[in-house]
């Protein structure tokens, strides 16, 4: 039978979790109980004790309690939590995760989420759901559902948002029990065919499209990550967990947004993981020749002067990057790519870095280009890691069919083709 593991502060959220207990079992799972609370005493029982909680974090419950440090209690359980919920997995007694809190329970509780494999079941119901929730969900498979009112009591709003994430959280526990697996490495893959990693916005979609339909010749199932930021810290994330046979990394829109400050940066590890786990990755220069902000209201004053902007769309502005910015990309790329660990190589679409930057584009600016590609010719003089020059626009379907062959290369070189396309 499916389990649920119900995990909160049963101090606070106890007459909540018991009645999402009933529920459940009304839905025919099995239902057990972790309690993440410190300092008021839990007004259900629960199956695995605050007190174990804490120790799987390697601290005693009453030294919690005696600091009286909240922070310090909520880092803890939610390391403990996490360590928790992975011993249960691993004893096959957990196949959905169901959660409820505000901004307190909701850090513990997604903290220890995001510890569990992609596909099993996390649904986090949480006052917070309707903001920002980037850093509750981070780059794993969360479903965040927003309470309306706080959790405060089962009432005539409460009660029915309750039951339906009771009935989701059945639902899924129960599919997953039934497929009985996780998305891990050695399962990953359509048919068995190993798992390629490529990034695309829309500005760069044909050429990535000609590059994924030429893997997908060659015996591979390639995940697409779209560069918005939330994309690249997943495509990152995953990639240094040993997903990917490979990375077709082909835009790196993000990091210009990184430089410059715009709204879809994924910070400052992007286009590391695959060379820092030595994945064989493929990288080209996509979208570096633009910087998207938000409404054109919300662009810096200091941008819109003496430089190419360009409503993409009402959401959506997008500013030229300039010679000297151009230059720094590619310090930074190359940068990124001499610390490689496995087979890595580049390649410079020399007529065209998007859509816009076609040589027809309103973007198209040889100089700007040139700037980014001599500093990454000169970054990666002497690293091993291959330049390859093509002359087409990055769009050009041959580009991309090139830079797919490219990266079979490696993989093959690195013994992970797939054996139909290797015969």
């Amino acid at each position: 039978m499916a389990i649920v593991v119900l995990l909160g502060t049963l101090d606070t959220k106890g007459e909540e979790y018991g009645w999402l207990r009933e529920r459940l079992l009304r839905r025919g799972v099995d239902v057990l109980v972790v309690d993440t609370g410190v300092i008021g005493e839990p007004r259900i029982s629960a199956d695995v004790p605050r007190a174990d909680v804490a120790r799987a974090a390697g601290v005693e419950l009453a030294r919690l309690r005696a600091e009286g440090d909240r922070g310090a209690a909520v880092t803890a359980m939610a390391h403990g939590a996490a360590e928790t919920l992975l011993r249960l997995l691993g004893e096959g007694r957990l196949h959905g995760v169901l959660a409820i809190g505000g901004s307190g329970g909701t850090s513990i509780a997604t903290r220890a989420m995001r510890a569990l494999p992609l596909g099993v079941p996390k649904l986090m119901v949480s006052s917070m759901a309707s903001g920002d929730v980037a850093p509750y969900v981070g780059s794993a498979d969360i479903t965040m559902m927003y309470s309306v009112v706080d959790i405060a009591g089962i009432n005539s709003v409460s009660a029915p948002i309750l039951a339906n994430a009771a009935d989701a959280a059945a639902g899924m526990a129960q599919g997953y029990a039934a497929a009985a697996r996780a998305l891990r490495p050695a399962d990953l893959g359509a048919g068995g065919r190993p798992l390629v990693a490529a990034s695309m916005a829309g500005v760069t979609t044909p050429g990535v499209d000609a590059a994924r339909e030429r893997l997908t010749e060659l015996g591979y199932e390639v995940l697409v990550f779209h560069t918005s930021g939330a994309g690249g810290r997943t495509l990152e994330s995953l990639a240094g967990q040993g997903l990917f046979a490979g990375v077709l990394d082909l835009t790196l829109s993000e990091l210009a947004d990184d430089l410059v400050g715009g709204i879809l940066s994924a910070g400052p590890e992007r286009l590391t993981a695959a060379a820092r786990h030595g994945v064989p990755q493929v990288v080209s220069l996509g979208a570096l020749d633009m910087v998207k902000f938000g409404p054109l209201a919300t662009v810096p004053p200091q941008h819109l002067r003496d430089r190419h902007v360009r409503v993409h769309n009402p959401s959506i502005t997008v500013i030229r990057t300039t010679e000297p910015e151009c230059a720094e990309l590619g310090r930074r790329v190359a940068a990124k790519l001499r610390e490689a660990t496995g087979p890595a190589a580049v390649c410079i679409p020399l007529r065209g870095l998007s859509t816009l930057g076609a040589p027809d584009g309103p973007y198209h600016d040889p100089a700007a280009d040139e700037a980014l590609f001599a500093a990454l010719r000169d970054g990666l003089r002497g690293s091993g890691v291959e330049v390859r020059e093509v002359g087409t626009h990055i769009n050009d379907p041959s580009f991309g069919r090139a830079a797919a062959d490219l990266l079979h290369g490696l993989i093959g070189a690195a013994g992970g083709a797939p054996a139909a396309a290797c015969a």
